[in-house]
């Protein structure tokens, strides 16, 4: 019995740091899997709600068209909103991982201009950051 109980300790041991990144594996695809299909889902009923609103719209016009219509506009102005922040915050991150890999790199490694290599990230993001702020915010026609 006490081989036994040997055995399997010895085994525990080998095989469960090869499960570990087994089962992470499976399940940040899992998880990417499910995501993935949750976020075409809201896409395809958003267009499909969108789509209604627009055949109703066209079999009976009324005075609500321009109502609708302008949150129509307000939507799409939204979402590039959204996006433009999004860009905006990419940009940022990128801009402070690479001034803390500059920073790294000068403390870690006392070559000169070593530290230099951190420009690569940063200046990602300064262009990012650039890129946002020149964007030209497009107003809504008014009709």
């Amino acid at each position: 019995m006490n081989l036994l109980a040997l055995d399997a300790t010895q085994v525990l041991i080998r095989v469960v740091p090869l499960l570990v990144p087994i089962v992470g594996s499976i399940a940040l695809f899992g998880f990417l899997a499910v995501a993935t299909w949750a976020d075409s889902r809201r896409k395809e009923r958003e267009a499909f709600f969108r789509h209604e609103l627009l055949k109703k719209l066209a079999e009976n016009p009324s005075s609500n068209a321009d109502q609708v219509m302008q949150l129509l506009r307000q939507e799409e102005t939204d979402r590039m909103e959204r996006m433009r922040n999004g860009i905006r915050l990419g940009g940022w991150v990128t801009l402070g991982a690479g001034i803390g890999v500059m920073v790294l790199i000068a403390q870690l490694v006392r070559v000169s201009g070593l530290w230099a290599v951190g420009a690569i990230p940063a200046l990602v993001g300064a262009a990012l950051l650039l890129h946002t702020f020149s964007m030209v915010r497009r107003a809504a026609p008014n009709r």
